[in-house]
């Protein structure tokens, strides 16, 4: 199969306006999405979609590809949705711009579960969560999956709920649950279904668009990895990742 990666910015953001081209150790944000997705193993061509002139500008700076959408896309998905029409590829990859730095096979892996599936139309990743705040923050979203690695849900709120249990989050010894990396894969005529299908009411009250496929009942795979991935959302986070860059 012919596999694409898209990689969807936009200037404005409402937690960090400006962030593909915030500097990481001197490198904008964007290039260190670019030359990531560049070492992932099996691509046949990784190219940043976007509607702003001053990213597009620092993409071909450091001799990226990039490709201009319209301005008036309300997801990158639809963004991405836009490029894909036009291209003759099997799978598409949406690599988030806040992934400045992730091992190539998060998204090997990734592209291999979607391949592999008699019914999946995408695929994404998760890994444990270990500490207390990040179970409890509704920034840091979660999943659970059935036994075959489905997804059965995704939500900001810690889920599953273990009642009657103490869960008090010790440290590397305790899985409390997964958190969803935001990276997918699809398959390129579903990417182009998905786009044209209705917001959902699931979606709606948690902000999640995936949670758009499981409602239409779609099938999403899930691989795991217990790589440590920073993903950039605020400020804060760039700070975070500045003290944990390899």
């Amino acid at each position: 199969m012919k596999v694409v990666a898209l990689i969807p910015a936009r200037y404005g953001s409402t937690r960090f306006p400006g962030k593909p081209l915030a500097l990481l150790r001197g490198k904008p944000m964007i290039q260190h999405v670019y030359e990531c997705t560049r070492l992932v193993g099996g691509l046949a061509q990784v190219m940043v979609a976007t509607d702003d002139e001053r990213i597009a500008q620092t993409v071909r700076g450091f001799a990226g590809e990039v490709v201009m959408t319209r301005a008036d896309h309300p997801t990158g998905t639809d963004r991405l949705a836009e490029v894909a029409l036009k291209l003759d590829a099997e799978v598409i990859v949406n690599v988030q711009g806040d992934l400045p730095f992730f091992p190539p096979a998060l998204v090997e892996d990734a592209v291999t579960a979607l391949t592999r599936s008699p019914v999946a139309v995408m695929s994404t990743v998760k890994t444990p969560i270990y500490e207390w705040a990040e179970w409890h923050n509704p920034n840091v979203v979660k999943v659970v999956t059935d036994r075959d690695g489905y997804a059965l849900y995704f939500s900001r709120s810690p889920i599953p709920f273990f009642r009657g249990q103490e869960l008090r989050g010790k440290g590397q010894h305790e899985i409390l649950g997964y958190r969803h990396i935001g990276l997918y894969v699809y398959r390129r005529d579903f990417l182009l279904t998905f786009t044209r299908l209705p917001p959902t009411r699931l979606e709606t009250a948690e902000k999640l668009e995936q949670l758009r496929a499981l409602e239409c009942g779609y099938k999403i795979t899930v691989s795991e990895t217990d790589r440590p991935t920073v993903e950039v959302d605020t400020p804060e986070d760039l700070r975070r990742a500045e003290e944990v860059m390899p």
